[in-house]
């Protein structure tokens, strides 16, 4: 089939997003300026550029207490700092608890039983048993075409990696199998590994 997204697909559901997969999942904690928390997922995610390292988070919907966008970005745009904590497949059920459609005084570490770690770089709560987590100062918010897609990226200025996760060195994925957005209410983890060498590589 062909389609064009203005004009519409004609299946019960939308499939750009199993398309596009599978996606990481940025898990994003911030604090607002007057001290509340927020935790929530972000399958617009990815990192960016490798030096300086840089990560980018969109959020394309809005909430009424928050105006043009949700928490996170709210929250950003308030501190200039935020956390990319990367989930694991035994936090599935957590991480999905933080996706609701919360109220901005909602704190959902609480809500959902995660342990908080504090930052060391900025000042920002971080999931203490993510298996890594990335601190990040916004370097710049970009309007999308749309009305509320909203892309935030950020320079990672702090790196925790959880130490049973380092193997031989190497930052191991089967240690933790990380949690990967498909589209509908589809998930998947990584559970298999396999390595290619690029032409012009030793």
């Amino acid at each position: 089939m062909f389609y064009l997204p203005g004009d519409g697909h004609g299946l019960p559901h939308d499939p750009f997003k199993a398309i596009v997969s599978p996606r990481p999942i940025g898990w994003v904690s911030t604090r607002g300026a007057d001290g509340s928390e927020n935790l929530a997922p972000y399958s617009y995610f990815n990192a960016v550029a490798h030096v300086p390292p840089q990560v980018m988070f969109a959020s394309g919907s809005a909430k009424a207490d928050r105006g043009d966008t949700k928490d996170s970005v709210a929250n950003v745009r308030e501190t200039g700092v935020f956390c990319v904590n990367i989930v694991p497949y035994a936090m599935r059920e957590v991480m999905n608890v933080t996706s609701g459609p919360w109220p901005r005084e909602v704190d959902e570490f609480e809500k959902a039983g995660i342990e908080r770690a504090e930052c060391r770089v900025i000042a920002c709560s971080r999931v203490a048993a993510a298996p890594a987590s990335l601190e990040c100062r916004m370097t710049q918010i970009v309007r999308l075409e749309g009305k509320n897609n909203l892309l935030v990226l950020g320079e990672v200025v702090g790196v925790h990696i959880r130490e049973d996760c380092l193997v031989d060195g190497h930052f191991d994925v089967l240690r933790y199998q990380p949690l990967a957005r498909l589209g509908y209410r589809d998930y998947a983890r990584v559970t298999a590994v396999f390595s290619l060498t690029r032409p012009g590589e030793d």
